[in-house]
């Protein structure tokens, strides 16, 4: 999620319509998994349940990241959204690990796949479904300007060929090649996995606090260019849900008074929240220029 999602009642209702809509493709192809028996069905129905419930986990975090910070949680609850990530991931393992099950079994134990018409006709509505899905987010993320809605566009889009599949399955068991159906099947598991790939990335990177290098190259060139600021030392930055805290320090004259100097960290901090736009707050730390060999943090140098 991003600011213009967040803030967007329209970018809000654009989650909750899209997961209605794939939730309705996966209802009426599930009806058709039952009654025929198709694997390759079974997998893009699987499919594209997951993608319909990950709008749960993630409006729920987003409630629960609306909540002041408090006397135990000092930054706040912007952490759910990673465990929202976790079950997330979650789902679409699970889905992956039904469909390639199915896909196997049916391999191992061959059966007839019955209502051919009604198995394309299925797939043929999860690729109609996820387009509607993909241009409607897509529409709707660049008129408020939300990457994470376009983003995820697109991938309803990819996941609507991924649906055509299930066509070419159904043909290949109408010819007589029993094997057609569940052979897509581990396709459709495959094209889940790298989808599962990408998720756990992302999860595993937010979870161990990794932030884009650029940005900690944006905050450095900022922060030297801050009137006052004579040099740079560490800079760290970190999400917390979807918002960035940073904790830097900087280097200033050591002639300057203590309202000085913390005139320079405020500046330097304001240039920072115009750099990045998602930073929620930083703290600078303002260090006095070394001078005839004196070192100021000394006492700190057995605890580091």
């Amino acid at each position: 999620m991003d600011s213009a999602l967040e803030s967007s009642a329209e970018g809000m209702r654009a989650l909750w319509i899209s997961m209605a809509g794939l939730g309705l493709t996966t209802v009426l192809q599930a009806l058709v998994v039952a009654v025929s028996g198709s694997v390759a069905l079974l997998g893009d129905t699987l499919h594209n349940a997951a993608d319909a419930l990950t709008a749960v986990p993630l409006a729920v975090a987003f409630l629960a990241g609306r909540r002041p910070p408090t006397r135990r949680y000092t930054y706040g609850y912007g952490r759910a959204e990673d465990l929202a990530g976790i079950v997330i991931v979650l789902a679409i393992a699970a889905s992956a690990v039904g469909a390639g099950y199915a896909a196997v079994q049916r391999l191992a134990h061959p059966q007839p796949v019955s209502h051919l018409g009604a198995v394309a006709l299925a797939g043929l509505v999860g690729f109609v479904g996820n387009e509607l899905v993909a241009r409607y987010r897509i529409r709707v993320g660049r008129r408020i300007g939300s990457a994470a809605l376009v983003a995820d566009g697109l991938h309803a889009r990819t996941d609507g060929f991924t649906s055509l599949a299930v066509l070419v399955g159904a043909g290949g068991v109408f010819l007589g090649w029993a094997w057609a159906d569940p052979v897509v099947g581990l396709v459709i598991t495959a094209a889940i996995l790298l989808v599962l790939r990408q998720a756990a990335r992302e999860i595993w990177r937010r979870l161990m606090d990794a932030v884009d290098p650029a940005l900690v190259e944006r905050a450095e060139t900022t922060l030297a260019g801050t009137p006052g600021v004579l040099g740079v030392g560490q800079v760290r930055l970190r999400w917390v849900g979807h918002r960035l805290r940073a904790e830097c320090d900087v280097v200033v004259d050591p002639g300057l008074d203590v309202v000085a100097a913390h005139q320079v960290a405020v500046d330097a901090e304001h240039a920072l929240m115009h750099a990045l736009p998602r930073l929620a707050g930083a703290a600078v730390h303002a260090d006095p220029q070394p001078r005839d060999g004196i070192d100021h943090h000394a006492v700190l140098t057995g605890h580091r």
